[in-house]
């Protein structure tokens, strides 16, 4: 008998047999009933509102190159939460501050995954980090890790030395350019400048490997590139084949195998010189072995945990920083009134020393507002989400697994929070409570709630020492032809929203009148 025949004479007998079973009618009844409730629930939320899309590609056709001004651009037409398709993968575009809070206090919980893409995936170990690690006790382990041993305060301090050696060094380099009058890309300064600093912290040393594009800052640019590029896997599962086509799998495998090596070679170091007894000089290699060897949690820290925990450390302590360092810098050029009064703190405080002592900017609180306003001008990321769990927001619900984008940069540029927004004003935060740590919805740099950023002590004195001794040291003039209207503002977005061309200028070594 053919298969068509057995399933028509199997249905008939079902048939019957449910006709004259009341149990059996009643239970096939009651799946029909569930299954009906389900389907036609489902296609009754209460979505946010989203523009018109396109078969298999959604709303990708509305996203330009730099995806902060995208966005802004979308949430302009139809509101501060859109919801946006982007292949098969839903993303919540939020450009309101109140929501802003409402996700990363009120529902922080539901809402405190991050999405899980593949380059994440491969580059830091199936995501046992700390930025893309899915909320739960591994992830709270591992903050628990950076808050009180790796980024407290205490250890910030304790590597003070490491900031003042590598800015002095800087300042030496910058001083003998001053000689010819040559111009200097400030933005290749701030990478390097922030790519030692984090190395001397992190992994103990510079490490630039034989060949100077394997070292470990190159590596790192390449890892960071590669979590903003492109992935067909992400928004298109059916069509990940595509990322071999494109090269992205062999680059993704190349980066990760070369920087599992460096790191590999770091830790055996590190082990093989047991890393002393002198707690406040521990690296981050030291610190995580120890209580990897000691069990001070209640997870089983692994090496390729620690990888993947040192990784993150790096990647999020040089770029953003840099970018930010650049920006603030680009920024005071095109403002000489602010550049002047920035430098008469700085040469005020500092009076005839050798050297700027890190414990001067204490009394530097106009060069403070600068920061600040660079990051509220210059929002150097957006801050990402995704919901473990249905949710509602607003009023809309909100399935799970919808990815959730923070536009940092278009809430810190509203009109409605901010006085004259697209100017560089760092006197408005002059005598004001705001702060970096998230206690204000408005200004959201390293985010807020329990996955804001914990490298916040970190970046900030890092950036204020360094361009504390840039301002102390010289003066600062565009390339001859250039003026200050001249100065290309642009930017590019590659994860960190960059300056796209690079900030060159010409130091003048500074003679004290």
């Amino acid at each position: 008998m053919d298969p068509l025949t057995l399933l028509h004479q199997w249905w008939q007998e079902l048939h019957i047999s449910t006709l004259f079973n009341p149990f059996l009618f009643s239970l096939l009844l009651l799946f029909s009933l569930l299954y009906f409730l389900k389907h036609t629930r489902g296609g009754k939320l209460n979505l946010p509102p989203s523009p018109p899309k396109l078969p298999i590609i959604g709303n990708l056709h509305q996203i330009g190159t730099l995806l902060h001004r995208s966005l802004h651009a979308v949430s302009e037409k139809y509101g501060p939460l859109v919801l946006l398709h982007l292949g098969n993968a839903p993303f919540l575009v939020v450009s309101s501050s109140e929501i802003a809070r409402e996700i990363m206090k009120t529902h922080d919980t539901v809402l405190a995954n991050r999405p899980q893409i593949r380059a994440a995936r491969v580059l830091f170990h199936g995501c046992t980090d700390i930025a893309f690690c899915p909320y739960g006790e591994y992830w709270r382990q591992a903050k628990k890790i950076c808050v009180l041993e790796i980024l407290s305060q205490k250890r910030v301090q304790a590597f003070q030395f490491v900031r003042e050696e590598e800015a002095a060094e800087m300042v030496k380099k910058i001083r003998d350019s001053c000689m010819n009058g040559a111009t200097i890309d400030l933005g290749e300064i701030f990478v390097n400048i922030s790519s030692n600093i984090i190395c001397r912290t992190a992994l103990g040393r510079k490490y630039e490997g034989e060949d100077g594009s394997q070292s470990f800052g190159n590596l790192s640019r390449r890892a960071m590139e590669l979590i903003g590029a492109f992935c067909f896997e992400d928004l298109f599962p059916y069509l990940k084949w595509l990322d071999v086509l494109t090269g992205f799998s062999a680059r993704l495998r190349t980066t990760s195998n070369a920087l599992n090596a460096v790191i590999d070679q770091i830790i055996e170091e590190h082990q093989k010189s047991d890393g002393g007894d002198q707690s406040d000089k521990k690296d981050f290699v030291d610190i995580l072995l120890n209580i990897q060897k000691n069990g001070m949690l209640d997870i089983n820290l692994t090496q390729e945990n620690i990888k993947a925990i040192l990784l993150d450390m790096f990647m999020g302590g040089t770029d953003t920083t840099s970018t930010t360092m650049e920006w603030a810098m680009a920024e005071l050029v095109k403002n000489p009134n602010v550049m002047k009064k920035a430098q008469e703190e700085v040469r005020r405080v500092v009076g005839e020393k050798l050297k700027v002592d890190e414990s001067d900017i204490d009394q530097m609180d106009f060069l403070k507002c600068v920061i600040k306003e660079t990051l509220r001008l210059h929002a150097p990321v957006m801050v990402t989400r995704a919901s473990s769990g249905s949710t509602k927001l607003e009023g809309y619900d909100i399935p799970p697994g919808t990815g959730i984008l923070i536009n940092a940069w278009a809430i810190q540029r509203d009109p409605k929070l901010w006085d004259r927004p697209e100017e560089f004003l760092p006197e408005r935060f002059a005598n004001n409570s705001i702060d970096f740590k998230g206690h204000h919805e408005q200004f959201i740099p390293f985010g807020m709630g329990r996955r804001g950023c914990p490298g916040i002590s970190f970046a900030i004195i890092e950036a204020e020492y360094v361009l504390a001794n840039l301002l102390y040291w010289f003066d600062w003039e565009l390339p001859d032809g250039v003026t200050v209207n001249d100065l290309d503002m642009r930017e590019v977005y590659r994860l960190v929203i960059r300056k796209k061309i690079p900030l060159c200028l010409v130091p003048v070594l500074h003679s004290p009148s």
